[in-house]
This record gives structure tokens, sequence and C-alpha cells, in this order.
């Protein structure tokens, strides 16, 4: 067809004029092309996938001059065998399909490749929802997987990818409540924590698997203890390391586990526990005697805990998960385990209403029980794509700043990471609370493209459940 030509020449023009027009524009401006041009990028893998579905349906790559369709892509495209691959697999999910009589069919994954062809979601974006389709178990029908496809390219068009990887994961969560392994003996069965063979500089390497409950644990220990200029070694204050200059040690993923380079010894003796199970259960229990000890101090305002909150329902049922101030999900038969011990900060809401009780006092600083609604209410930092859990956040004043006769009640707080806390006060960004009671973070002018207001990575079931049902 002439028109094809005619059509690639005339995208290479037009972006020879937006390339020049780089140097003109306002910076406002350039912010919107920036948005405009991410929009057109989005949606050219939807041509590859037409393209590359048609050639899988019609002909053999034999018939092109290769062995297979990955090495005619490599030749064609000079890519690699990998990104090769990977177009395939897209194509076959996200590509239209043809009947044995030629008759076209819908994509696999029919609203995820029609938002993509919109250019509403980039390869960042499928990436999580095929990651959310592998994870699928196969007993799942067809109906409810074309619905959890559309859920989720619904809610993607608006969100990040990392606030869609926790959508996706409370869905799946919905989905398959049970979760892979069939029993709760089973699950503990996979914990352990081993040591490697110690090195020549004297470090060993440790690897494992942990409950959620001995994460629970950990976590709210971290929280205060690995925070910055706390615990710091004595010779690192007797040879100090410029914090900016040193070279950031990242964790090798490739490694393998210390478990396979020791071997694990068998259960001896009336204890049926291996040593890593042993060692997994004395690092919990350290964990719970320590925060049970009182002799941690405080973090952001309250004694070092563990702060849990659910709903008054699922607290009833016995089934459901809590959420930790740490932003750990906890299985509820844990969550009851705990609730027993009274070092715990147990927030209930119910999750038709969720109204807290009003805390507010005429100070400035929060006091220990809106801490602790505001860890249930936000459960971490605000800011839309924020990952910050709420042991990591601090208090903020959403309506007005004290500077300007805020008041510090518990309708009018809010939960804001470090950064972001300090942000607010050098940059044009604004907060402040919507008719459901939700913190909005409002851009400046020049950096306002229509994005989300408010942060739902700590509370994913905000995108998939009904307003009139359980949702806030």
């Amino acid at each position: 067809m002439e028109v094809v030509p005619e059509a690639l020449a005339g995208m290479g023009e037009q972006i020879a004029i937006l390339s020049k027009a780089c140097d003109e524009l306002s910076h406002r401006e350039l912010i919107r092309l920036l948005a405009e041009l991410a929009t057109v990028m989005r949606s050219v893998p939807a041509v590859e996938h037409r393209a590359l579905a048609r050639l899988l349906a019609e002909t053999e790559p034999c018939r092109l001059g290769e062995a297979s369709w990955k090495k005619v892509l490599t030749t064609a495209l000079r890519v690699s065998g990998r990104e090769a691959a990977r177009r395939l697999v897209r194509a076959k999910t996200l590509g239209p399909r043809y009947s044995i009589g030629g008759e076209p069919l819908a994509p696999w994954w029919e609203a995820t490749a029609a938002a993509q062809a919109q250019g509403l979601l980039d390869d960042e974006h499928v990436a999580v929802i095929a990651k959310f389709h592998r994870a699928l178990p196969t007993w799942v029908d067809a109906g409810t997987r074309a619905q959890a496809d559309a859920e989720l390219a619904g809610q993607g068009a608006g969100l990040d990818p990392q606030n869609l990887a926790a959508v996706a994961r409370y869905l799946l969560a919905k989905i398959d409540q049970d979760g892979p392994a069939p029993s709760e003996r089973e699950r503990g069965r996979k914990r352990g924590l081993t040591f490697g063979r110690q090195q020549a500089d004297g470090s060993s390497f440790l690897s494992g698997w942990v409950t959620a409950k001995c994460r629970a644990a950990v976590e709210a220990v971290w929280a205060k203890e690995a925070a910055p200029g706390h615990n710091i070694p004595d010779y690192e204050l007797d040879d100090p390391v410029d914090a900016d200059a040193a070279e950031p040690v990242e964790a090798d993923e490739t490694s393998e586990p210390a478990a396979e380079h020791d071997p694990q010894p068998e259960p001896c003796g009336s204890d049926p526990r291996t040593q890593p199970q042993r060692n997994h259960d004395a690092l919990e229990a350290l964990a719970f005697r320590a925060l049970a000890s009182g002799e941690l101090g405080t973090h952001n305002g309250l004694p070092v805990t563990v702060i849990v909150s659910t709903t008054l329902q699922e607290l009833e049922n016995g089934a459901g998960i809590a959420v930790t101030g740490g932003g750990t999900l906890l299985p509820m038969r844990d969550l009851i385990r705990m609730a027993a011990n009274a070092f715990h900060y147990l927030y209930v809401y119910d999750k038709h209403t969720e109204q807290s009780l009003y805390l507010g006092r005429a100070k400035r600083l929060a006091t220990a029980a809106q801490r602790i609604v505001l860890h249930a209410k936000e459960r971490g930092c605000t800011r839309p794509g924020c990952s910050a859990p709420g042991y990591q956040a601090q208090v903020h004043h959403a309506v007005a700043d004290w500077k300007d006769d805020g008041k510090t009640n518990i309708d009018e707080l809010t939960f804001a990471c470090g950064p972001d806390h300090r942000m607010l006060d050098k940059t044009g960004w604004r907060t402040r609370k919507n008719a459901k009671g939700q913190t909005e973070w409002l851009p400046p002018p020049d950096l306002d493209t229509g994005q989300h207001r408010t942060n739902g990575y700590h509370h994913p079931e905000r995108y998939l459940l009904p307003e009139d049902d359980e949702g806030p």
C-alpha cells in the first residue's frame, strides 16, 4: 500500500518539527509535550501486535528465511533474543486472534489491549498485568479472568505501575484468598534462616524466608533501630565516610541462597525443628521480647511497637487480612494470636463507615492516639505514588499548616514521609481534604497534567470496591 510509506515519512517529519519546537516551548508546554508523547509512544506497540499476530496466523518463519519467529525478529529488528521472545508473547496475548476459519477474534487480554491501543498503558503497566495473569490459579474461569483484566486495565489508565502493582496484589488476594499453599502447616515449613560460610573479611551471607508474623515484629524494630543516626558502629565514628561520595552497595539478587552451600542439620532429639527453623523462631521471639520490654523508646511519637489495623467484620469472622504500620499484610489468624499481648496497638474500624473517634487537641503535635488513628486511616504517606509505610511517615496538617492557624484535629491531619513533608515547605505543592476525608495533593501549575490527587498505594481496595458497598 502506498499509504504506508507516506504515513511513515509523515511521522519522521512530525518528529523533526517537535524536536525543533523543544527549543522554543515554555516549561509548562514542555511538560504537556512530554505527556502527549508518552500517550503516542504507548500506543505504538498495538500496531506491532497486529502485525505479528497476522504473521503468526498466516505464514511460517521458514518462508521468511529463518528457522523460528525469534530469529525472524532478531534479524529484521536487530533486537536480542530475549526481547524478541517478549514481543512474541505480547503479540499472542494482546494482538488479535483468528479462528481456524480465519475469522478475527478478540485478544486474550482484551481490555488491556484496548487500553494500550489508546495510549493509556505503557510496557511497565502491561508487565504488571501479565504478572497478575501468570499468578492466577488454573481454576479461575474465563469470565473472572476477563473481569479482572478489565479492572486492572481501567485502573492502570490513571495509576503509575507501582500503584497498579499494589492493586493487582490486592485483587489476586481477593480471587485466591487461600494462596498457593493448601495448609498453614505447609506454609510454616517454608520458614527458615541460614548463615552462609564466613568470608575472609568476617562477614556472612544470610538467606531464608520469614512468616508474616515474624516480619511484622522485625519491621517494627527496624523502623526505629535502623533509622539514620541510630546504632552507629564505633569504627564508623572513628573513620567517617562521606555519604555522598560513597558508592552504594546493592544486594546481589542472583546469588545462590546460603542453604545451597551449607548443609542443613536434620532434626535431633525431642525438637522436631531443623536448625534454620530454630534460627527463625529465635529471631521472632527476640523481636517480640524487645517490643514487650518497653526499652526501645519511641518512634514518631509512639512507643516502638506493632501497629495493626483491621475491620470489625474481618475480626469477628476470623478471616481476612490486616495491615501493619510497615505495610505488611498480616493474616487474621496471626493477628488474633498477637492481639493477646498488651504491647500491640490494634485499631478496629467499621469497613462501611470508616468513621474514627474525634481525638483533636489544641496543640501542635499530634497525640499518640491520633497517630494510631492515622496508621489505620492512612497506612502510609499520602502523596500519590509514594510507597513509604506508616512507620516512616510524619504527621502533617493537611488542611492548613500550623503556622497558618491550622488545627491539630484528627479530621485535618494526615501522614507524609519525611522527604515529601519537607518538600511542601520548599515547592508549590499543597494538600487538602476532599469530601470523603481523603488527603489530596495539588501539584504546582507547571506539573499539573491531570494526575491522581490521592494516593491509593496503601489502599488498593479503593480502586476495586464500589463506593456504595465496601469502599471508602
